[in-house]
């Protein structure tokens, strides 16, 4: 399993280094102008301010890649448990269909509980209450199947959450790109540099890119997983009922 808290401290890594970035760009400029003339320096301080990012970019390009590193690494780690190997061994399948006789069953117990997986530790558990009736068995193997399947489906959520988040995210750069841009308009009709208002469309568009960019991915990866848990959850019951069938037969 991966350690989510190291993914949140690279991202706050990554918005620190954001920063310190924009301050890199403003200090050159700054030192290089310094005997300057006044005419001259103006210019050189409006390509300054129109090529800094605000503190508003720096919020917003930072949470996007936060999520964006948190959705990468869910995703390769939900990549790596939901194979089917892993979840259903195909030894442990193998064994449960040579056991034919009760006596067989012990071996067939240790090897569902050397193996660490899914579907080993239901096999385990209906084995275990083979004592009871074949009902009260499927009753119990069903409560324990939930608890089983809420495992697999662990962090689905935060690629979903995520899946809202990062056009809610793109669409706040939005807003404010466009509230430069009409800042910037206003800058024209008084005859000022214009500037401002190319930055406008700039952070507008890269805002609403950067937000899809993180979605699209997150929104893929959350439907894919959850329609490969219910294909191995209606596998693993198949295969349990098969076993129920052949141990409670002539019951």
């Amino acid at each position: 399993m991966l350690n989510f808290s190291r993914w949140f401290h690279l991202a706050a890594v990554f918005v620190f280094a954001l920063c310190l970035l924009t301050e890199t760009h403003a200090a050159p400029a700054n030192a290089g102008n310094a005997s300057a003339p006044p005419a001259d320096a103006a210019k050189p301080a409006k390509a300054e301010e129109e090529a800094t990012m605000t503190p508003m970019e720096i919020i917003v390009v930072g949470l996007l890649g936060i999520i964006s590193i948190v959705s990468l690494a869910i995703i390769i780690e939900r990549a790596l448990v939901l194979r089917r190997t892993k979840v259903i061994p195909p030894d442990v399948v193998t064994g449960q269909r040579h056991v034919q006789e009760r006596d067989q069953i012990p071996a067939l117990r240790t090897l569902c509980h050397q193996n660490d997986s899914t579907y080993a530790r239901l096999l385990g558990y209906a084995i275990d209450h083979l004592h009871l009736t074949r009902q009260e068995n499927a009753d119990a193997l069903q409560t324990r199947a939930r608890q089983e399947i809420s495992v697999l489906e662990q962090r689905l959520v935060a690629l979903e959450i995520f899946t809202g988040i990062a056009p809610l995210l793109g669409l706040v750069g939005t807003i404010f790109g466009l509230i430069t841009l009409f800042k910037g308009m206003g800058a024209a009709g008084e005859g000022h540099n214009t500037g401002l208002f190319a930055s406008g469309i700039s952070i507008a568009l890269n805002a609403t890119l950067m937000g899809l960019v993180v979605a699209i991915p997150s929104l893929a990866a959350w439907s894919y997983f959850n329609k490969r848990v219910e294909t191995l959850s209606v596998e693993m019951e198949n295969l349990l009922e098969e076993f129920l069938r052949q141990q409670y037969h002539g019951r």
